[in-house]
């Protein structure tokens, strides 16, 4: 008998399942122990469609430096300690919730992810904004970029640590809760390409 292959050792992947139908081509679930890839997929076309999504998660949380220069600083290249912050705010969810948190985090990445987006057309001289429909892949992209940005905000110079903020984030976000950052966004760019149409 072959035992399962449990993400951190802990959750199992395997009954998680993606509602959304547009997500579910591009929102993997791929079972391993360390969601690392090693950025295998880099120069693959769509090849992000197949990294887990926990590791996409940690890869967005990267991204840290200070308030208004959000690309640099602390958290450049510093996947290890953005993996075990995933991990801790995955085992907060667990247990706030109850639940499988790879399931809460699903949810929470489809409640977060806008279906609409505007572009910039010009047109005479004149610059137009349109509104467009957003791929599934750039959905994910957009969802994991508010839960970032959500927690890099909430967190910046707290007394809470980042994980308990992460975990909050996600389960806010699965609960569809308008306090949640990334849902406020989701709702604010729906509402701008709304009004684009």
């Amino acid at each position: 008998m072959v035992d399962k292959v449990l993400l951190f050792g802990k959750w199992d992947v395997a009954d998680v399942e993606v509602t959304d139908v547009g997500l579910q081509r591009v929102l993997s679930l791929r079972p391993s122990v360390i969601p690392h890839t090693h950025g295998r997929h880099e120069h693959k076309k769509f090849g992000k469609a197949d990294v887990n999504i926990v590791e996409r998660l940690a890869n967005s949380l990267m991204h840290f430096g200070r308030k208004y220069a959000k690309n640099t600083g602390r958290m450049a290249g510093k996947k290890q300690k953005s993996m075990n912050i995933v991990r801790a705010a995955l085992e907060i969810v667990e247990l706030k919730t109850g639940d499988n948190p790879v399931q809460v985090l699903v949810k929470a990445v489809e409640n977060a992810a806008p279906n609409e987006d505007t572009t910039r057309i010009s047109y005479g001289g004149v610059v137009y904004h349109l509104s467009v429909d957003v791929s599934p892949l750039r959905r994910i992209d957009l969802a994991l970029r508010f839960i970032a940005e959500g927690v890099r905000e909430s967190a910046f110079s707290s007394q809470r640590g980042v994980e308990e903020v992460l975990a909050e984030e996600i389960i806010a976000a699965a609960n569809n809760d308008g306090s949640s950052f990334s849902v406020k966004k989701k709702t604010e760019q729906e509402r701008i390409a709304l009004s684009s149409r």
